[in-house]
Order: C-alpha cells, then structure tokens, then sequence
C-alpha cells in the first residue's frame, strides 16, 4: 500500500499549494496569474482563462479559478491540474479550505513517483518474492472524488489505484471507499481486486498498514493453494509490529476438507540478541490415515548476551505428530525429519576457562510408536583452553573436564527401556608438534582420561540388565599424526589461457593411536565415543592426498585456488572393536566387527568459482565391492543460472552383514536447477528426488514466475510421495502468489514456494 502512503503526501502537497499561494500584487487576490482578473465583490475574487498559482516547484493550473477571502476558501473549475516534481493530479473540480487545509478533488485521477521497495533481507517462510523486470515507478490512482478530511487523513469515493500506467492497465484495485490514514493504515471497503477488468477477488473490508518503514500493524492480503490431501486451503494473517525490535505474525489457514490450522511467529532483535519462535496447532476433525485430530509443532531459536562475559541459546524443534509432521510440510527435508528435540546452554568465559552447560533433548522416531530417547539433563563441561606448559615451552598443555547426566530410553509400543548414566569425566593432555621442517610435521598428543558413572551393566546370567553400580575406568592414549615427506612440484604457463602455474602436492599420511587396557569394557553404558573407546589396542589410519593447484588471474591479481584433490585412506585396528566406534567412515555403522576399515576415496574439483564437483565411495575391503557411493555437484554461472545434482547409493554385499539386507539399501537422486532471463522478467526452478530403489519419485517441484512492468506472477505445483508412518497417499500441491509493483509480494509463507529464484 506504499502507492497509497505516497497519494497522501502528494494531496498533502498540494493542499500546501493552496494554503500558501503567491501574494497577488493588489495584496488581497491570491491569484496573481490569468487571462483575466475580476473583483466580484470585497471578499470574492475570479480569475478565468489559463489560471496559474506557483509555489518553488509546485504549480497548479486551471480554467477558473475563485477565491473567497471570508471563507478562506478557493474553487478551481476546468481541466485542475496539479503538478509538483514527478507527481500530478487532475480533476474537473477542486475545494480548498485555505486555512484547515481540508479540501475535495472531484472525478479526479493522478500520477505518483514511488521508489521501488527494497527486497526483503529476512524472507518469511523461506520465500523471497522475484523482483520485478523493469519495475515501474509510478502509481495512478482514480476517484469520483478524494478529500483531504484531516491532517495526515484522506478519503477517496468509488475510486481506486494501480501501477499499471498503460492506457489499458494490467490490474487494478478498486473500492467503494478508501480511507487513508498516513503513518498508520488503509481500510479499503467493498475492495475488488481486477485483472485487466475481471474482477479476480473480492473482500467486503480490507485493512492494510502503511507506514513509511514498511513495519506497522495490519492484515496482510489472503493467500490460496491446494492440495490433494487437504483439499483448497485460505489462509489469512495478521502482522503486529509490537515495537522497533518486535514483531509477531498470526495466521490462519482453511482448508476445504474440514481442517483448521492456527499459527504464529514471533521474532525479537536487540543489540544483546535475537530469537523466533513459530507455532502451528492444526485441527484435523476428519482425518484420515490414521492422522490424529489434533496436532501442534513449535520451532525456533534464540541467543542472548547474559552479564560476566556469557551468552546463552536455546533452541527447539518440535512436533507432537510424526505422521503430521510428514503429510504437512512442502518442504521435503522438513517432512523426512523424524526427530523432535529441544535444548539450551549457557557458555563463557571465566579466569582463563571456558565454561559450557548445556540441557537438551532428541527423540528419533522409528516408527509412529517407536522411537530412542538421548538427553542431557544438565551437561556441564569446563576447559582449560590449551597453552604452553612453561614460558617459551615447545609442549602445550589442556585440560578438559565434563559431568552429564544421560537420559537415554527405547520405545517400543508400551515398552520402555531405560539406559541412562551419569558420568563424569577428566581429560589433561599434552602436545608436541613438531614442525622443524615443511616437508614433514608430526603432531603428537598424550592424553590420561578417567571417568565414573554411576550406572553399568551387569554380567554373567543377568548380562544386559542395568544396575545402580558404580563404575570407574581409567586408560591413557597416545596419538601421533605424520604428514610426509611432502613432494612438490611447480609448472609456470605463462602462454596458458588458463592459469599462469600450476602445483602438484602429494601428501602422504599416517595417524597412530595407542590406548592402554581398559577394565570391565562391557560393563560400560556406551553413549558416545568417549564411552566407546577399546583399550589394549592401537589403530592405524593410513592414505594418500594428491593435490593441484592452479594460480589464475581474477581481475587486477592473480589468486592460487586448488582445483583437484585426491585422498585415498585405510585403517587398521588390533582391536576389531574399534572399527565400530570409527566416525570417520560411512559404512561402519551397523557392520560386524573387522580389523579393517572400508578403503575410502574422494576426489574433489572445481576447475572455477561457477563449477563444483565432489565424489566419494567406501570400498569393502575384503570383497572389493562398493559400500556406498555419493556425488554432488553444482554449476552457477550466474545468479540467473544455478543447478545442483546429487546422488547417494548403499549397496548389496551378500557377504558382508548390514549390507546383505535388501531392506536397507537405498539409492537416490536429486536434482535442483533454476533458469531466468537477464532481465528477471521469466524464470523457472524444477526440483525432483528420485528414488531409484523404489522406482518412484519422491517429490517433483516446478516453479515459475513472469514479471511484467508493473505486476508479476508465481506459481508452484508439487507431487509429494514421501512414504510416511501414516500411510498417506501420495500429495498434488499447488500455490500462487502475486507481486505488485510499489505493493509488494502476496503468497504462502508456509514453506511453498521456496525455490522461486530472486
């Protein structure tokens, strides 16, 4: 509505205009410029023919013009025309109250200079609206009359506006009546909204903020999409700008099945923190799939700045309904999440240490009734941040010390297992790097860790039960990392097109770590790696990187940026164990014990800035099969061209157990590329995820948008079959969304129309 703040200053000028005339040389008749003067008696003046008043760079015009000194009132008849900079009114007749500043334009219409709105830095929902190609700058508005009736307060009768400025305007807005109040709202009655005069929508009462800073407190235009499963949905919103560093927005949606959903989001930025919170509680009466009938979800986040050098966060992520969470969403990341959780800390600095505590808690949901519970409640570490153990010392020295309190339960159905643990832990270390030459560093760390908990598992007849027994363990681990010896070798190709030098680097590696015995390992309640170290053993990791550099010119200077890189990587374990508890590999997890890792190789390339591409598998290493496989790459030439390719496939070893299941292999594909003119007038996203193993899409997303001088339009249409604990049939979605130039963007802010490219 910024076209209508605009109006209001331009009326306001003109009002001044007649307020403030020229002095007229006889001292009393205002209108000093015309064909012919007449005094028609001591207190009424007219002037007829080619009337002009000027004031600086305001100038009005008309055929006739009559001024009464009593009333303080002038009338302008014939062809009223007002001009002041880029900005005019014209209309058959004008009143002015010379003193109040009042007056009426009759069967009047104008043109207004606004500057384009800025694009919005925070888009809500994810949605940032594509800016117009071309985007004009000028508002017509129209009215069988518009009157100033008081100091920042307008009204306009059986009129409207629009951006379109052509003789046949693309849209228009028109209402019965406009009220405009400046620095506050617009409340249009009996609003119709037409696209090239079909009427497209109609609303018996709109009210709409406008103020100059573009936040203030209103309704925001009705939003409309579809889907399958909901059937047509209308939401409406409402904006409270609550104050400079507080906003809320609440909506509501509709849907044509029967549902209701209820939302809200609110944000807070001070120069001490910032923080949101969103949260959606829907009504489902008539739900089906076994949907519940009601559901809620809470997201946000938040950081704050606490007096003595602390900060906390918090933080959450939450649903009540797995089954919902997964039929909702457009966005298909946001519907394949299965964990619920939420969590704060507090963490600063205190003499020298730093000090983190930390509650939190993850649910991963399995199925509808299945789920693993971790949490801590509270966990609370301090650190002795590493230094030199003596002035001018060679050996650095840290200290790290940490109490948790796990809460840790399996659900199944009814059942529920509980394995939580408190521990505490201490960890001092000491480090020797060893850097004398650049061709051959070795890092070396030693490290004595003791830790209680007060719970462990028993063993014998009643192994597998957890018992309130204390436990203690104490091991120490010494860890070496060698790089080297380091070859190098430089080409300079001044004539290349390319790059002026290139640089081959091969970097042979070897990480050793040594852990003395630890006693009564399977008595412990293993819930992280701290927990899960094997004692008595020394594992090896071993490999190679290869990489290329090339120094290329951007611009005035010349840059050396790497291009290829090459690593090839093993380990070997004393301890088989160990294998299982390795996060530097993939294909671990849920495996059989093994002396030896899978063989990793990844190879990274980006021959520029526009082209990226990375690639890395994990290969068995007794059956020389592939474990699993991934690539991703991507290609942005300009912001008007971007595309995203990305691959993942788990394998089928029939030898290897994890991998001998057919129900755990997956293979997938997703696609995102986006495409629009220079100009920004057409563009087009499509999104697809594919899965390979099922022979199915999972999601296809396709947007579009055009951008015309003054009004602009976008749409999205979604086939959503993510399988879902519900059972739910596969979705069609589909929204739009509408811009008008000097309005702004109307459309869903509920995740749809995420990949509409700016």
């Amino acid at each position: 509505m910024r076209a209508l703040l605009v109006l209001g200053a331009v009326l306001a000028l003109a009002d001044g205009a007649w307020a403030q005339p020229r002095p007229a040389s006889s001292g009393s008749n205002p209108l000093s410029i015309c064909q012919r003067r007449e005094i028609v008696n001591e207190n009424t003046y007219h002037c007829i023919g080619d009337v002009e008043l000027t004031m600086d760079d305001t100038m009005l015009y008309a055929d006739e013009a009559w001024y009464f000194s009593d009333e303080k009132r002038a009338v302008a008849a014939g062809n009223v025309t007002y001009i002041q900079g880029n900005n005019r009114i014209s209309a058959d007749r004008a009143e002015m109250d010379t003193e109040t500043r009042l007056g009426v334009f009759y069967n009047a219409w104008g043109l207004a200079n606004i500057q384009p709105q800025r694009a919005p830095t925070t888009p809500v929902g994810g949605f940032v609206a594509p800016q117009l190609a071309g985007q004009d700058t000028d508002v017509y508005f129209f009215g069988e009359t518009v009157e100033k009736i008081g100091p920042k307060k307008y009204k306009i009768k059986n009129g409207g506006f629009t951006t379109c400025v052509q003789p046949s305007p693309r849209w228009n807005l028109h209402a019965g009546e406009v009220v405009l109040n400046i620095d506050s709202y617009t409340l249009l009655k009996n609003a119709v909204f037409n696209v090239k005069d079909v009427p497209l929508f109609y609303l018996p009462i709109l009210y709409y903020p406008t103020k100059e800073e573009g936040r203030a407190t209103g309704f925001l235009l009705p939003t409309y999409g579809r889907s399958s499963l909901r059937g047509q949905q209308l939401s409406n919103a409402f904006f409270w700008a609550i104050n400079r560093s507080q906003d809320a927005t609440i909506k509501h949606d509709w849907y044509s099945k029967g549902d209701q959903g209820l939302s809200g989001e609110y944000r807070y930025v001070t120069l001490s923190g910032d923080g949101t919170i969103e949260t959606l509680m829907l009504d489902q009466p008539n739900s089906q799939y076994g949907l519940p009938s009601r559901s809620y979800n809470v997201r946000g986040g938040g950081n704050q700045r606490l007096p003595g050098n602390f900060r906390g966060r918090a933080r959450v992520d939450y649903f009540s309904s797995l089954s919902t969470n997964q039929t909702l969403h457009s966005s298909l990341y946001d519907a394949s999440n299965s964990r619920r959780s939420y969590g704060g800390n507090v963490i600063g600095l205190w003499r020298g240490n730093s000090i983190n505590g930390t509650v939190d808690r993850s649910e991963q949901f399995s199925s509808q009734t299945n789920s693993s519970l971790l949490g801590t409640a509270p966990r609370i570490s301090v650190t002795r941040g590493e230094r030199p153990l003596y002035r001018n010392s060679a050996i650095y020295f840290a200290i790290g010390s940490d109490y948790v309190r796990y809460e840790r339960e399996t659900r199944t159905g009814e059942e529920v297992f509980d394995s939580g643990v408190g521990r505490f832990d201490l960890n001092p270390q000491i480090r020797y790097p060893f850097k004398r030459w650049q061709w051959f560093t070795v890092n070396s760390t030693a490290s004595w860790r003791t830790t209680f908990y007060d719970r462990s598992y028993l063993l014998g007849d009643r192994a597998g039960v957890i018992a309130d027994d204390n436990l203690f363990r104490q091991y120490v681990s010494v860890t070496a990392n060698a790089v080297g010896p380091v070859f190098n070798r430089v080409w300079n190709t001044p004539d290349s097109g390319y790059a002026e030098r290139f640089k081959h680097t091969i970097e042979p590696f070897i990480n050793i770590q040594r852990t003395t015995a630890i006693n009564d390992y399977d008595r412990i309640i293993k819930t992280d790696s701290i927990d899960s170290m094997v004692g008595n053993s020394t594992n090896y990791t071993y490999g190679l990187n290869n990489r290329i550099y090339a120094k290329r010119r951007i611009g005035t200077i010349s840059q050396a940026q790497e291009i290829l890189a090459v690593e090839l990587r093993q380990s070997y374990y004393t301890d088989a164990r160990s294998s299982q508890n390795d996060q530097g590999y993939i294909s671990t997890y849920n495996t059989v014990p093994t002396h030896f890792s899978p063989i990793a190789f990844s190879v990274r390339t980006s021959p520029s800035p526009a082209f990226n591409t990375s690639f890395r598998a994990e290969i068995d290493p007794q059956y020389r099969q592939f474990r699993t496989t991934s690539l991703a790459t991507s290609y942005n030439r300009t912001t008007r061209s971007q595309t995203t390719i990305g691959w993942t496939r788990r394998y089928f070893i029939e030898q290897v157990p994890g991998y001998n299941n057919p129900d755990l292999l997956n293979h997938y594909f997703n696609l995102d590329t986006r495409l629009s003119t220079a100009n920004n007038r057409y563009g087009t996203s499509y999104s697809t995820n594919y899965d390979v193993v099922q022979s199915r899409f999972t999601q296809q997303r396709i947007n579009g948008f055009y951008n015309a001088q003054c009004c602009g339009l976008a749409f999205e249409y979604q086939r959503y079959n993510y399988p879902s604990a519900s059972n739910a049939p596969a979705d069609n979605r589909f929204f739009m969304s509408f811009t008008l130039a000097g309005l702004g963007n109307f459309s869903p802010f509920s995740g749809a129309l995420g990949n509409i490219p700016r």
